[in-house]
C-alpha cells in the first residue's frame, strides 16, 4: 500500500511540474501545426460541395439503400429490406444532417464576405460578389433537395427575412419548418437574384479554386437551369414559376454537355467517387442495376429500341468485381449477357439470383468517377417539356445523354434516327434513363409526372432470373403499408425530442408525417 501511495504521489508531482514548468510554451504546444488557424471560403465551398454528392446523398447508404432502388435503377444482392421501403433511420438521419451542416458551411461564406470585421480579407480568395452568388445558389440547392424529399422543413435565405425562415440559426435550437410554399417561392427569388449579382468578368476564387464551375458563366448557367428546373416542378402551384421559366431560359440556361455540373472525384483511394468506395475500400457488394432497368435498355419493356448505353453501364454476367473495375472484358450485342437482379424480392430469394446477374460497368466504378448536381441532358428535356415535348430538345437530350456515357456517334445516330416521336411518356422515360445515378431528382420527377410508368409496383408481379426450376414469379410486397412508391421521407425520429412543437406543427400542416403525404407539387 505504501508504494502504491508512494507511486500515485510522484505522478501527481510530474504532471505538476511538467505543466508548472511548460505554462510560457503552452499554446505552442497545444497548436496543432497541420490544423489551419483559419479555413478559406473556396475550402468551405468546395468541401461542402463534395459531401452533398458524396457519400451523404451518393453511394451505399444514402443513394443505393434509399432512391436508387425505389427507382429501380438499382437492386440489392443481399438485404432488400430498403428495396421494400423499409429504410434505415440512420440513414435518414445523415441524410437531413449533412445538408443543414453543409447549409451552415455556405452560409459561412456568406457571413464571411458581408460582416464587416473579415469582408476585407475575403477579397484574397476571389471577386466577392460571385463567392456570395455562389453560396446562394449551392445554399439553394442544398434546400431545394430538402424540400423535395420532406416537404416543409427550417428554411434559411440570405436575401428574405421573413419569421418563418429560422434555420442556421445556432442561437436557435427548435427553428419553424417554413411551408413548402414559401420556400420555393423564396429558393426561385434567391437563385434569380444570385444570377443577377454575378460579375461575368471575374472569377470565382482566385486559381479557379472550386471544384465545380471554374468560371462565372458556368455558375451563370447552372443558376438558371436549376431555376429551370424547380419553376417547372411547381408550375402548377406556384403562380410565378411561370416567368421564372422565361426569365432563366432568356437570362442563359446550359447548352451543352459542358455545362454540366458535377465533382469529378480523384483517382485515389482517399478521396474516390462513393460507389467505387463502398465497392473497393468497403469491399461490399450489395447492390447492382435491378431487371427494371436493365430490361428497359434492351428493349424489351417500354416503347425504344436497345439502347447502346447498356454496354456502357453494365459488364456482362460472369464479369467479376476486379475485372469490371479495369474492365478486363468485351462489351457485346448479346443481350442474354446482361441480366439485371429482380427488384422487391424477398432477402431469402437473393442467393438464387445473385449468379445470374451482372455488375456495373468500368464506367461506374472509376474512383475518379463524376456525380453531377445538373446535367445539359435534363435542361434538353425540360426544353421538350415546356415547349408542348418538343421533337428537337428531345432528341438533344438523349444525344447529350449518350454522349456523356462515351456511345460511339454511329450508334447515337442510328438510335437517335429510331426514337418513336416525342410525347409525355418518351421524353420523360428518356429523362429518367439520363436521370441514371442522379436518383433523388428521378424520384421527384416520378412524383410529379407518374413516369416512367415501367417500374413494378406494390402487389404486382416480376419475374426471377434464372430460377433454379422452370419460370418463377415474385410478388412485390413492401415491409410497409404502402401501395405506391413513397411520396416524401419521413421526418428523422429524433425531431419529435430535439424541436416536438415545430415538428407537431409541421407533421400536422402537411398532413401527417407519413411516406404517403404528398407534397404541393405531387398532383399527377
Amino acid at each position: 500500500m505504501k508504494l502504491l501511495k508512494s507511486i500515485f504521489i510522484r505522478i501527481v508531482l510530474l504532471i505538476v511540474f511538467i505543466f508548472s514548468g511548460c505554462t510560457d510554451r503552452f499554446e505552442e504546444i497545444n497548436t496543432d501545426p497541420n490544423r489551419p488557424t483559419k479555413v478559406s471560403t473556396p475550402g468551405l465551398f468546395n468541401g461542402a460541395t463534395k459531401t452533398i454528392v458524396g457519400s451523404a446523398t451518393r453511394g451505399a447508404f444514402g443513394s443505393a439503400r434509399m432512391t436508387l432502388p425505389w427507382m429501380q435503377y438499382s437492386a440489392q444482392l443481399n438485404y432488400t429490406d430498403e428495396d421494400r421501403f423499409l429504410f434505415r433511420e440512420t440513414v435518414n438521419l445523415h441524410l437531413f444532417n449533412t445538408y443543414y451542416i453543409e447549409a451552415l458551411n455556405f452560409k459561412s461564406i456568406l457571413d464571411l464576405n458581408t460582416n464587416p470585421a473579415t469582408a476585407s480579407e475575403m477579397t484574397t480568395y476571389g471577386n466577392q460578389a460571385n463567392q456570395i452568388a455562389a453560396a446562394r445558389i449551392m445554399l439553394a440547392y442544398n434546400f431545394h433537395k430538402l424540400v423535395d424529399a420532406y416537404g416543409d422543413i427550417p428554411y434559411y435565405s440570405f436575401g428574405n427575412d421573413d419569421p418563418d425562415f429560422q434555420a442556421l440559426d445556432i442561437n436557435n435550437p427548435t427553428p419553424k419548418f417554413a411551408s413548402q410554399q414559401k420556400i420555393y417561392t423564396d429558393i426561385l427569388k434567391e437563385l434569380k437574384e444570385a444570377v443577377e449579382s454575378i460579375d461575368l468578368n471575374d472569377v470565382i476564387f482566385y486559381e479557379n479554386q472550386d471544384i465545380i464551375f471554374r468560371n462565372a458563366e458556368k455558375l451563370k448557367r447552372f443558376g438558371n437551369s436549376l431555376r429551370l428546373r424547380i419553376a417547372n416542378r411547381v408550375k402548377n402551384t406556384i403562380p410565378a414559376a411561370a416567368i421564372h421559366i422565361q426569365e432563366a431560359i432568356a437570362s442563359g440556361i446550359m447548352l451543352s454537355n459542358a455545362d454540366s455540373v458535377g465533382v469529378t472525384f480523384e483517382d485515389n483511394m482517399i478521396n474516390p467517387a462513393p460507389t467505387y468506395y463502398s465497392f473497393f475500400i468497403d469491399n461490399r457488394t450489395d447492390f447492382t442495376a435491378s431487371k427494371t432497368f436493365i430490361d428497359l435498355l434492351k428493349g424489351q419493356i417500354g416503347p425504344f429500341s436497345p439502347d447502346p448505353r447498356l454496354q456502357k453501364i453494365i459488364a456482362p454476367i460472369g464479369t467479376t468485381k476486379k475485372n469490371s473495375l479495369h474492365k478486363n472484358y468485351e462489351e457485346t450485342s448479346d443481350l442474354t449477357r446482361y441480366q439485371g437482379m429482380p427488384y422487391g424480392i424477398s432477402s431469402q430469394l437473393t442467393t438464387s439470383q445473385v449468379s445470374g446477374v451482372s455488375l456495373f460497368s468500368a464506367t461506374i466504378f472509376r474512383p475518379d468517377y463524376t456525380e453531377y448536381l445538373m446535367e445539359y441532358s435534363e435542361v434538353a428535356f425540360l426544353l421538350s417539356e415546356i415547349n408542348g415535348w418538343n421533337q428537337d430538345y428531345y432528341q438533344k437530350g438523349v444525344q447529350a445523354s449518350m454522349k456523356k456515357w462515351g456511345v460511339p456517334e454511329d450508334q447515337i445516330t442510328t438510335y437517335i434516327n429510331g426514337l418513336p416521336a416525342a410525347n409525355q411518356k418518351n421524353v420523360l422515360t428518356q429523362k429518367y434513363i439520363a436521370l441514371f445515378m442522379q436518383p433523388y431528382e428521378a424520384w421527384a420527377e416520378y412524383r410529379r409526372t407518374g413516369y416512367p410508368d415501367i417500374l413494378i409496383k406494390p402487389g404486382e408481379t416480376g419475374t426471377l432470373v434464372n430460377p433454379v426450376s422452370g419460370t418463377l414469379t415474385y410478388t412485390f410486397t413492401p415491409l410497409v403499408n404502402l401501395t405506391e412508391m413513397p411520396a416524401r421521407l419521413t421526418y428523422p425520429v429524433n425531431l419529435q425530442d430535439l424541436n416536438t412543437v415545430e415538428y407537431y406543427h409541421a407533421a400536422q400542416n402537411i398532413g401527417g408525417d407519413q411516406l404517403n403525404t404528398k407534397l404541393i407539387w405531387d398532383t399527377n
